[in-house]
């Protein structure tokens, strides 16, 4: 111990040791905390929340389809696609959906929906329903004026 100040440089040298070694020691997380975010003020009344209504389930099994009672539409209802193909022409349009189909003729004057459903459990289908519509404009029109004006000549 030839320096005097040696020991004064030994004590200085750990002292700044045991500062970086505490810096290394992590606090324990439950004293940690995260910054919140402001809470944003209320301006007015929050509209209730919606009200979730359960669907119905789906109905499993055959459902026996409504059928259109319109005078002048005797010869339609319960025709099947083949039928309607011949009295009407290939339809312009044709959807299957499900046991359901849908043909759709037009004319000049017209635009006639038909929906085909089956009347017992794996029947053919069969016209249930019509929807009539004028070309021009899509407004509603008579369903057996339409019908006998896309039927003529055939």
């Amino acid at each position: 111990s030839g320096w005097p100040g040696l020991a004064l440089m030994r004590s200085a040298i750990a002292l700044g040791a045991a500062v970086l070694l505490a810096a290394c020691v992590s606090t324990p997380p439950s004293a940690v905390r995260a910054p919140t975010a402001p809470q944003p003020r209320p301006t007015a009344a929050a509209p209730p929340a919606p009200v979730e209504e359960a669907l119905p389930p789906p109905v499993a099994g055959f459902r026996q389809p409504e059928l259109l009672r319109t005078p002048g539409l005797e010869g339609i209802i319960r025709a099947d696609s083949a039928s309607l193909t011949r009295r009407f022409g290939p339809p312009r349009l044709q959807v299957a959906e499900g046991d359901m189909v849908k043909l759709q003729f037009a004319g000049e004057a017209c635009v006639l929906d038909l929906f085909l459903y089956p009347l017992s459990p794996g029947a053919e289908p069969v016209a249930t329903w019509a929807e009539a519509r004028r070309r021009s404009d899509g407004a509603a029109v008579d369903r057996a004026a339409c019908a006998r004006a896309l039927g003529r000549g055939r």
